[in-house]
Parts: structure tokens; C-alpha cells; sequence
């Protein structure tokens, strides 16, 4: 493998936009196919998903097996390692701690004016579906980070989705991690056959309001057509990241970090960009030699990731890294330069920042305590990471003692002439 090194400031316009390009671009492809099952599931409910589950993962099914029963909830952690149970528990302990902090108050007031007070009430939404993927590997972390704020927030009803193996089991992890946030209505169900009968339902599986978790284009795709039918929350797709990087970074921890996302799979995202034509050349040496110690099918991954959506980026300076971060707005940004704090306010786009080489992607990914569902494809110019503010709403409250009316009422009727609504002006006139 060779991983392509480029010089940023000899890139054309359109060669700049070529290389920052994402796999999300070639969603509109799959809309077609993605389409069709969409409405066969709204038409045929179960049946169609248990067509479709049986067409694309080899699971026979039956609408009395669509949900994961009680037994199968109880036997997952006695099936998985136990330091993999332990590892589950500590970092849905340290995620709740995190998203516990950004829980607020039932009820908010201020006065602001006499007599006149405004402000808003939070309540959690009333249900949700979590997407669990597992088109390439089982993923329990992706659970946890769903189901930790969801159950935070106080959800009423938490569904959860996942695809299921040829035998129709589910990952018994996935599981574990979404019986500890208190979570038992799980269905053995994936791809875009799971987001139809969640926005839509079907004989067994009741709609939901809102649909989160990241996932394939085509899971993407229809999570994009059924906007309007279902908040499709944030857009979570294909992994990506971007490593900001000076001639102190050590190229081996560079080169290992990159490859973090980069194992996901072909349609991620991975670049490496430095002031530091030196620090390139010994990253992309690093990379072919790590790259080719992983077992298929990582190793494919990583080799198609950084001769198609990845590669090194050469800049003129730190501040121009800045503003190429800026430009792509990863989903994970790391800057593992000497002084990554100082960079810090120079990075206006990107859904997590990590600072230093002691905190790689795959720590935040898993036990810090931060949200991994992060928005993709450029979309955290304007969105935020999953949180518990997420899975909640809120409304606005509004009081007026009779003092703090009179006070007012007199602007408002101004404002009622002037835009013609004599409704609106004779409710205020005439109230005594």
C-alpha cells in the first residue's frame, strides 16, 4: 500500500473538493433500490421483513421471532468474555456520567420585564428507535452510546434495532449493552428493512418518533427518504477522521491512529495533514508496514481507505491544517500536535476534538465518556455530537400577572395593526 501525499497549496479548486469528497456523495445511487423496500415494508409490514432479512442476511424468521425474547436478554453476558462484559460496564458508567452533565432542569423563568415571565420546559420524547449496526463486525459501543443518553433523558419507550446473524441471533454484546441501560424491546431486524418498519410499523414492531444510530449508505439513504415521515436524527454515515500533525508527532502512534477509523471500512474517510513534508513520508511508511500486519478484512479496508477517500495532506503551516480541518468538518479530529490547545481555537468545524497522542480515536470511541455518534459527511459545520438533549424537546413557557400584561399589551397591538391581523389587536384591546 502506498498512501497517496499531496501538496495543498498546488491543488486546484476541484481537485481540493475531488479529494475531500465523501462516500456519502454516492448515497443518491442507492435511493432507487433503497426506495422499493421502503414501501414493501409500509404495504406488507412483517412479511416483508422477514423477506427481506432472509434475502440480504440468511436469517429465517417468523413474525413470533422478529423481537428478541427474555432468555435471550438474561443468557447474553453469560456469552460474551467476561472482560468484555466488565469493559461494557465501566464505559457505560463513565458515558452516563458524561451525558448525566448535560441533563437540565425540568423548568426554566426568568422575569423580563415586571410581571411578565418566559422561558422553556424540557421533557424527553416519547419514543425512539436505536440502530445497532453490524454490517461489518458487531459494534456493542455504538449501543451503549445510544442508549446511555436515551435512557438518561427518560424516554418512555426505547425500541432497539439490529441486524441478526444466518441463525437469527443477535450480537449477545449489543444485547448486554442495551439490557444495562434498561432496554428489552429488541428487534432482530437490520438495514433498511429496520428503518421502514420504524418510521412506518408493522403487525409487531409499533412506529417510533425518532430513528438514531449510524450505518451504511443505503441505511443512510433511507433514513433520507423518510424525512418528514420520522426525525431521522443526526447524519451518522461512513466513519471518518482527520489527524492535524507537526514534525514532534511520532509516526508510528500517527500511523496506528489513522488506521483507526480506517478499519471500518472502505467507504471511510481518513487524512493525515502536517506542515511536515519529513513527518509524511515516515507516516505513509508506517501505514504500509502496519497495514499490512492487519488480518482480512481490515487490511482491504485500510488499503482501499487511503487509495480512495484517505490519504496525507501536505500544508504550508499549522494554521493552514486549521483551516483544511475547517473545511472537511470531520466526524473525529485529533490534533497530536506539541501544543494542541493552542491549535484548539483555530478548529470551528468538527463533531469531537481530541487532544494530544495520549487520546486516540479509539479511546473517545469507547470508554472516555464522550458521544462516538458523531455527524458525518461535513455535517458538523451545523450539528453537535449525540447527546441526552437528543432524545429530549422542549417548550416554551410563558407567564403575565395582570400588571406585567398592561405593561406590555400596548406594543403588541402595534405590531398586530401594522401586519394586518385585527384579531390578534382586538383580543389585547378588549380584555379587561
Amino acid at each position: 500500500m502506498n498512501p497517496r501525499i499531496l501538496s495543498w497549496p498546488s491543488l486546484s479548486k476541484t481537485e481540493k473538493a475531488a479529494l475531500l469528497a465523501r462516500s456519502e456523495a454516492d448515497i443518491a445511487q442507492a435511493m432507487g433500490e433503497v426506495g422499493k423496500i421502503l414501501e414493501a415494508v409500509k404495504a406488507e409490514g412483517d412479511s416483508a421483513l422477514i423477506r427481506y432479512t432472509k434475502q440480504f442476511h440468511g436469517a429465517e424468521l417468523s413474525p413470533e421471532t422478529l423481537r428478541v425474547n427474555e432468555k435471550e436478554i438474561t443468557a447474553a453476558e453469560r456469552s460474551i468474555p467476561k472482560p468484555v462484559a466488565d469493559a461494557i460496564k465501566t464505559s457505560v458508567a463513565n458515558v452516563r456520567s458524561c451525558h448525566e452533565d448535560q441533563l437540565p432542569g425540568p423548568l426554566s423563568l426568568r422575569e423580563v420585564v415586571p410581571g411578565v415571565f418566559a422561558g422553556e420546559r424540557a421533557a424527553p420524547i416519547p419514543s425512539v428507535g436505536l440502530y445497532a449496526p453490524r454490517g461489518k463486525g458487531s459494534f456493542p459501543s455504538s449501543m451503549y452510546m445510544m442508549a446511555v443518553p436515551a435512557s438518561v433523558a427518560g424516554v418512555p419507550r426505547i425500541v432497539v434495532v439490529s441486524p441478526p446473524d444466518q441463525k437469527g441471533a443477535c450480537d449477545p454484546a449489543t444485547i448486554f449493552a442495551a439490557s444495562l441501560c434498561g432496554i428489552t424491546e429488541i428487534y432482530r431486524i437490520g438495514g433498511v428493512q429496520a428503518m421502514a418498519a420504524l418510521a412506518y410499523g408493522t403487525e409487531s414492531i409499533p412506529a417510533v418518533a425518532k430513528i438514531v444510530g449510524p450505518g451504511s449508505q443505503y441505511v443512510t439513504a433511507a433514513k433520507r427518504l423518510l424525512f418528514g415521515t420520522v426525525d431521522i436524527g443526526l447524519p451518522a454515515g461512513p466513519s471518518e477522521s482527520l489527524m492535524i500533525a507537526d514534525d514532534t508527532t511520532d509516526p508510528k502512534l500517527a500511523a496506528l491512529d489513522l488506521l483507526i477509523e480506517a478499519e471500518h471500512g472502505p467507504d471511510s474517510q481518513v487524512l493525515l495533514v502536517t506542515p511536515s513534508a519529513a513527518l509524511a513520508r515516515a507516516v505513509a511508511s508506517e501505514l504500509s508496514r502496519l497495514a499490512s500486519e492487519l488480518p482480512e478484512p481490515r487490511r482491504s479496508f485500510v488499503e482501499k481507505v487511503f487509495t480512495g477517500y484517505g490519504g496525507i495532506i501536505v500544508v504550508a503551516g499549522l494554521e493552514e491544517a486549521a483551516d483544511v480541518a475547517n473545511e472537511v468538518a470531520p466526524e473525529h479530529l485529533q490534533i497530536a500536535t506539541a501544543e494542541p490547545f493552542a491549535l484548539l481555537g483555530l478548529v470551528r468545524n468538527a463533531g469531537e476534538i481530541l487532544l494530544g497522542q495520549h487520546t486516540p480515536f479509539s479511546l473517545a470511541n469507547y470508554t472516555i465518556g464522550v458521544n462516538a455518534v458523531i455527524p458525518t459527511g461535513g455535517a458538523a459545520r451545523t450539528w453537535s455530537p449525540l447527546s441526552t438533549r437528543d432524545f429530549m424537546k422542549w417548550s416554551s413557557i410563558a407567564y403575565a400577572t395582570r400588571a406585567g400584561y398592561s405593561s406590555i399589551k400596548d406594543s403588541a397591538v402595534a405590531l398586530a395593526n401594522y401586519e394586518g391581523f385585527p384579531a390578534h389587536a382586538r383580543a389585547l384591546r378588549e380584555r379587561r
